[in-house]
């Protein structure tokens, strides 16, 4: 399996923003709090953890690409 934005559900309140962003539709509400869709492949391009109003999004790594 592999790695997954990680939800501190302690700190998510279930606005929704992170899911909005998602192109990849990976995130869904569950009752007031964000789900990570275990099916989905994350390309970590890190929008769900930067609108995060409450700092409950974490993605272990982001992939950076750089220009020459």
């Amino acid at each position: 399996m592999a790695e997954k934005p990680i939800i501190d559900e302690r700190r998510c309140r279930g606005c929704g923003l992170c899911v909005s962003v998602c192109h990849l539709h990976g995130l869904v509400l569950v009752g007031k709090v964000v789900v990570v869709v275990e099916t989905v492949q994350c390309d970590w391009c890190a929008d769900c953890e930067l609108v995060c109003p409450n700092g409950a999004i974490a993605c272990p790594f982001e992939i950076v690409l750089l220009q020459n």
